[in-house]
């Protein structure tokens, strides 16, 4: 998140130094919201397509407790300044504002009506409400004793309320709240420093981490009779309560702790997977929260138009989609595109302000998802 500064490297990282932007993260952010992109393409592929939906499954099990994980990793639990308090406005609030007003506009003009209501997060938009409660409960969870463990008593204990639904994204953001805690508690720990995890690769983690992903894969397809019988896909969204999945048991919990440990597997693997070196699209991992605010509006179309039901065969098909998803992503992210929608993804109501300067303090701009990058100096385009 924004509130914790540059990528840091404690390893290098001295008083006398600027610290040094570490690649990695910014691969895994975008590799992250390639899977989210790919994700939400492939998902009208699902209804006519096993091996789609085995895909789906796959991905849906862990790409967003891993988006999470490193958007904990890189939060503050301390008291926030007033620049941190600003930046949840600035960042969450108001962008999530302007664009569930695009999206009511959207769904009029396309649809011919609207349901305006802001408590009701637009398809992708429950992610942003997510990030502000996030922020705003870690320096609390913080104060306790063992917060990990209560964040995921609170994930189990919220799906038998079904009182607590996807009014401002609660059920979820609850749901997928102890990944995020994971990801500060690593940073908090400093595990990852500790144990060299992005210096000492051996070759082994790699062919082990293909094996788990792989693995998963095989039994997604495998049983992908039995996963439509229990509704997995639902299972896996973290949102709906228990009882409305099937699972009207005392031990209906149990599965979202396996659901949970499998996500924490299959994102260590993926993680284990990410270059850790500078390529020509390192940068763009930067820049996350411009794709997954757009990409939704550019896979509309086809999402409502119904094109992408009934393609066959799959060999064909689901590997163009997994090309054309990686290519949105990567137009979604580049300079012309930031250009034209920064007032929207990245707004600076100073207007709305006592202070004007908390709108846009001199420094940084920074990503909801953790990454913070120098501010263009004047009379530079992005």
């Amino acid at each position: 998140m924004n509130s914790a500064g540059a990528d840091p490297n404690p390893v290098t990282a001295t008083t006398s130094k600027p610290r040094r932007r570490v690649p990695f993260w910014d691969n895994a952010r975008y590799a992250c919201i390639v899977l989210v992109v790919l994700g939400h393409a492939i998902q009208r592929l699902t209804y006519d397509s096993d091996i789609a939906l085995a895909a789906y499954l796959a991905l849906y099990a862990f790409h967003m407790p891993a988006f999470a994980i490193i958007s904990g990793y890189f939060s503050k639990s301390g008291s926030p300044t007033r620049v941190q308090m600003a930046r949840v406005i600035t960042d969450i609030l108001v962008p999530y504002v302007i664009f569930e007003l695009l999206w009511t506009l959207t769904k009029w003009l396309v649809e011919g009506q609207a349901d305006p209501n802001l408590t009701k997060p637009s398809w992708t938009l429950w992610f942003l409400l997510a990030l502000g409660i996030f922020r705003l409960v870690l320096p609390y969870l913080a104060l306790l004793r063992w917060p990990l463990l209560w964040t995921v008593l609170i994930s189990i204990g919220v799906g038998y309320l079904p009182n607590v639904d996807s009014t401002f994204s609660l059920s979820r953001t609850l749901g997928l709240l102890p990944f995020f805690t994971l990801g500060w508690w690593l940073r908090e720990r400093d595990i990852v420093t500790r144990f060299r995890l992005l210096e000492a690769r051996p070759w082994w983690t790699r062919v082990a981490a293909v094996a788990v992903l792989g693995a998963a894969g095989f039994v997604a397809w495998a049983g992908i009779d039995l996963w439509k019988d229990l509704d997995l896909r639902h299972w896996l969204f973290y949102e709906d309560a228990y009882a409305d999945l099937g699972g009207e048991q005392w031990w209906a919990g149990g599965v979202r702790i396996a659901l949970m440990l499998l996500a924490v597997l299959l994102s260590v693997s993926f993680f284990a997977l990410i270059p850790r070196g500078t390529y020509w699209w390192t940068r763009f991992g930067q820049y996350t929260m411009y794709v997954f605010l757009l990409h939704s509006f550019a896979l509309y179309p086809f999402r409502e138009s119904g094109i992408l039901r009934d393609l066959d065969p799959t060999w064909i098909w689901l590997p163009l989609v997994t090309l054309l998803s990686v290519g949105l992503a990567l137009l979604l992210a580049t300079r012309p595109v930031r250009w034209v929608f920064r007032p929207f993804v990245e707004p600076r109501p100073k207007w709305l302000f006592v202070d004007p300067d908390l709108a846009g303090r001199e420094g940084h701009r920074s990503d909801p998802t953790g990454s913070r990058r120098p501010r263009p100096t004047a009379g530079a385009t992005r």
